[in-house]
């Protein structure tokens, strides 16, 4: 049986809801990618082009840090990774994330939380991070009231 992370970032508790329900449904461990700076309702003003939100997702190479680390991803063969949709792709601190450990020969399942947004090329961006050794699904966009039978139905689709 393969040993499965369910690692993610909420800025607002949506994210955190829809990961809690795939790692309980998967058996997994759990993981939070938190900020070392924690994000402040104005650093997270999406209208204001100042806001660290809108300068960080403005550079692609922006990797702010975060505070703690997984510390036997080794041993983990699937990756669930969960965040908001920021500007059409995942969070800049998920960026962070990915380019922290080494993803050969693992398998990662993106999956996003948004009112209306999909995951769009997300999939590609992530590939580009960690590599040619990772596989790494398309992933889907999760709705917060996930219900348990979607829920099921959706994990029974990626043949864990």
């Amino acid at each position: 049986m393969s040993k499965i992370l369910v690692a993610y970032f909420s800025a607002s508790g949506v994210t955190r809801e829809v990961a809690e329900k795939i790692c309980k449904a998967v058996e997994g461990d759990l993981f939070e990618i938190v900020p070392e700076t924690p994000y402040s309702k104005e650093d997270l003003d999406y209208t204001n082009k100042e806001s660290r939100c809108s300068v960080e997702m403005n550079d692609l190479d922006c990797r702010p840090a975060v505070a703690s680390k997984v510390e036997d991803m080794c041993c983990y063969d699937t990756v669930f990774v969960g965040f908001p949709v920021w500007w059409g792709r995942e969070p800049s601190i998920v960026d962070t994330f990915l380019c922290g450990y080494d993803f050969s020969g693992k398998r990662i399942i993106p999956f996003c939380t948004s009112g209306t947004s999909g995951i769009g090329s997300t999939a590609e961006r992530i590939r580009s991070l960690v590599g040619d050794g990772a596989k790494v699904d398309d992933g889907d966009r999760l709705d917060a009231k996930i219900s348990d039978d979607w829920l099921c139905e959706w994990l029974g689709g990626l043949k864990l």
